[in-house]
């Protein structure tokens, strides 16, 4: 056999080739580390370049910060050496208002001193015959002798009021708003008993309009009892009823009385010093239990994650001991901080179940009732009545006769409340069509809800109110009812909200101008400094 070919395609490496590729491998694995090492030493300073800049300006942020708390606290310390002052200054108004009222002596009672005030109610009382136009002119009076009271009840720290003055104060109002209600009742029943003597030649019904700047009377006395009469407009006003056949073959008067002020709504209870020691001991007590919540759930907490990762734990060898120092610190770090967001929890969930308690009982409303806090009232309150025509005065012989009904003014039930069957009092009694129209001083910037006013349960409700058109050009609204009553329009309190912008522009010394932007309507406001000197 001959020698064995050599293979063409092999080569043998030399011992200074395989040096010198090795050579070249530990230079490209030096250059690499080298490149690495610089790398990381850039990114290095460039984090601890990060970190100054955000240190810098986490330090900037909190000298600014400091600086502005010093201000806070200069100015609150300046309205804490000014609030003394400032009361005694209310004080001192409220003793010269008194003052003032004492040597007006214009025969005006003091609505806060109780002999006064009940001497005044008693001796209208027993006013019995005063005309519509003159219980007007008593009622500006009553109306300020009513918002004196309130602004007492608003103004003097409840410290300054006693529970038993409260309760004065507020009875005083109910009775004064009773009684000018009652007034008006009175004044209407001597209007409407010369009703044949102030009859319309072309009805021959009677139509009267009484206006002031408080108070407008529309009444209409249904005296020919024409059964086709059944459109009533007030003069050369868009402002009346549209009554069905039932109504206008009966002896009855319609009577729409508007009041720009509201003596319907509840008054709302005004503060004592007590109920608000009463309501700080509660939130106390509520944020006690919170803290021991808390407390509970600090203690408990930190055992979860050491119950969670003991399998791993017990796997780990033992390793430096300044890591586990780290680790270790760093352990009790998060504990720390699960602490206090446990606390801030339980605390903030503490005063919304406090909250949820406070405002639970106004908040609970039945279905169609509305809400005061959410809808507010506006344009006054209209008084829709129907009533019982009182027998008609009579001249005999010089003299003029009239029979005087001892019961006095008698309101007429509409639907009847001996109806039984629900169809019978559709069909035979429908809903009436009212048309108002809105206060010129009122603006709705949405159109506004029609609510009637609940005598049983004491409060606005939205049903029983059908066809409600708005128009906004004529402030013309027109409505249905199923029975007459006291009726107003409300609308969203919170329109407005949220604010689009806000500018404050200074125009002269100790003066600026605030402007509100909102999505309706553009509000100024003329803001004046007053500087109190107080001593410190």
């Amino acid at each position: 056999m001959g020698p064995k070919p050599k293979k063409s395609g092999s080569k043998k490496i030399t011992k200074a080739e395989r040096l010198r590729q090795q050579q070249e491998e530990e230079e490209r694995r030096l250059k690499e580390e080298e490149e690495a090492r610089v790398k990381h030493e850039k990114e290095e300073l460039e984090r601890l370049e990060t970190q100054r800049i955000e240190k810098e300006k986490w330090q900037k942020l909190e000298a600014k910060d400091l600086e502005r708390r010093n201000m806070e606290l200069e100015e609150l310390t300046l309205l804490e050496l000014c609030f003394p002052y400032a009361e005694r200054l209310k004080q001192e108004d409220r003793a010269l208002a008194q003052w003032k009222h004492y040597i007006q002596c214009d025969g005006s009672p003091d609505p806060s001193v109780a002999p006064e005030i009940n001497t005044f109610i008693s001796l209208w009382k027993e006013e019995t015959n005063e005309t519509f136009e003159e219980v007007i002119e008593k009622s500006k009076l009553v109306l300020s002798l009513i918002e004196t009271l309130k602004l007492v009840l608003r103004e003097t720290p409840p410290s300054d009021l006693s529970e038993k003055n409260v309760a004065q104060y507020q009875g005083s109002i109910l009775e004064l708003q009773e009684l000018l209600q009652l007034k008006f009742n009175i004044a209407t029943e001597i209007l409407l008993r010369h009703a044949s003597t102030l009859a319309d030649l072309d009805s021959g019904n009677m139509e009267k309009i009484i206006q002031d700047e408080n108070v407008t009377l529309y009444v209409w006395a249904n005296l020919k009892k024409n059964p086709r009469y059944r459109t009533i407009k007030f003069s050369d006003t868009q402002i009346g009823f549209e009554i069905p056949r039932v109504l206008a073959t009966s002896d009855i008067a319609l009577r729409l009385l508007h009041t720009c002020y509201d003596h319907v709504s509840p008054l709302r209870p005004a503060p004592a010093a007590s109920q608000e020691k009463a309501l700080e001991e509660e939130q106390d007590v509520g944020t006690a239990e919170a803290a021991g919540q808390a407390q509970e759930a600090l203690e408990e907490a930190p055992q979860l994650p050491n119950n969670a990762d003991t399998s791993e734990t017990r796997t780990q060898e033992a390793g430096d001991p300044q890591e586990e120092a780290i680790a270790l610190e760093d352990s009790e770090a998060q504990k720390s901080e699960l602490g206090l967001k446990l606390l801030s929890a339980a605390v903030l969930e503490a005063q919304l179940l406090l909250l949820e308690n406070v405002l639970e009982k106004p908040m609970l409303f039945e279905d169609n009732e509305v809400d005061l806090c959410q809808f507010m009232p506006l344009g006054g309150i209209y008084h829709l009545d129907i009533l019982e025509l009182p027998p008609q005065c009579r001249p005999i012989r010089g003299w003029v006769m009239v029979q005087i009904l001892k019961e006095g003014l008698q309101k007429h039930s509409y639907p009847p409340d001996t109806m039984e069957d629900s169809n019978d009092a559709e069909n035979n009694f429908p809903p009436i069509e009212v048309t108002l129209k809105v206060h010129q001083n009122v603006i709705f910037f949405e159109d506004p809800m029609v609510a009637r006013w609940d005598a049983e349960d004491q409060h606005w409700k939205t049903d029983g109110i059908s066809n409600v058109v708005y128009a906004s050009k004529q402030k013309l609204i027109t409505f249905s009812l199923d029975t007459l009553g006291p009726v107003t329009l409300i609308q969203d309190a919170h329109v407005h909200m949220p604010y689009q912008s806000w500018e404050l522009q200074p125009l002269d010394e100790d003066k600026v101008l605030l402007t509100v932007t909102t999505v309706f309507a553009e509000m100024q406001i003329h803001i004046k400094l007053l500087t109190l000197k107080c001593k410190a």
